[in-house]
């Protein structure tokens, strides 16, 4: 039996007063494609935030791959908290697409997705850039490697985030609201890009979403948040056509009255 990749042990994140994540525990396996989703505030982004050591927990712990993401041992095997130097290896095993593409403005397509490797991996141009062309042929991008981001629809522009998240070659992938800033036309070019990255790869993947019916598709498993906490999780069929838990039913019931597929 495999261990999981992914192993979150009570924590609990507050902002101020907010308690945003409560005594939060879960696991995600190798490979596993996995769907977070419940009401805005629930705690969804944030989880995928401090996977990105983008926030800090309070407290609890975290392993990815077998080794403590916040803490590390000390001579005597005492675990205290991480170094930047530890920080940032560990964040190499880890890739994000953010809801808000975040490509660099002042540099072109090829450089936005070969700047990281060449950067933090010191791969050479000549190698990172012929990474970058098969990655950005991968995601339909590829004539457009010399074009500038203000240049690119929103779609195109997160497509090229999705090659520069993958030029790492992450064992990890996140995604947060990746077509939430999208015009609706633009969206199933997006999430074509992840079918087919779930469908061809290995890697684990987190996906939180509000398109409940790509969630439904994608997802090997989904968990319903709700203030911080996982009230239901189950295989997509499970969740989306038979919830157990009342909390569950009225959020779906809402997002199926907004039109939206589930």
């Amino acid at each position: 039996m495999a261990s999981p990749i992914i192993k979150i042990d009570a924590i609990s994140k507050s902002f101020g007063a907010l308690k945003v994540l409560d005594d939060l525990s879960m696991q995600v396996m190798p490979g596993e494609k996995l769907a977070l989703i419940g009401p805005s505030g629930s705690g969804k982004t944030t989880i995928l935030r401090i996977l990105m050591t983008l926030e800090r927990i309070d407290g609890g712990h975290i392993e990815i791959d077998g080794e403590q993401l916040y803490h590390m041992q000390k001579n005597g095997g005492e675990l205290v908290p991480a170094d930047e130097r530890h920080l940032a290896r560990m964040r190499r095993k880890i890739g994000m697409v953010f809801q808000l593409f975040n490509l660099f403005p002042h540099k072109s397509v090829l450089d936005n997705v070969t700047l990281a490797p060449m950067l933090t991996q010191k791969m050479p141009r000549e190698a990172a850039e012929k990474r970058a062309m098969e990655l950005l042929d991968m995601v339909g991008m590829a004539d457009k490697a010399k074009n500038m981001p203000s240049q690119l629809s929103g779609g195109q522009k997160q497509r090229v985030a999705i090659a520069r998240a993958l030029a790492l070659s992450p064992r990890i992938m996140l995604f947060d609201e990746v077509t939430s800033a999208l015009d609706p036309e633009l969206v199933e070019e997006v999430l074509n890009v992840m079918r087919r990255l779930a469908e061809e790869t290995d890697m684990t993947m987190l996906l939180v979403t509000h398109e409940m019916g790509f969630a439904h598709d994608f997802a090997d498993r989904v968990l319903f948040f709700d203030r911080g906490r996982i009230v239901e999780e189950g295989a997509p069929d499970d969740i989306f056509r038979n919830p157990k838990q009342e909390r569950t039913q009225s959020f779906l019931r809402k997002i199926i009255a907004a039109g939206h597929r589930v």
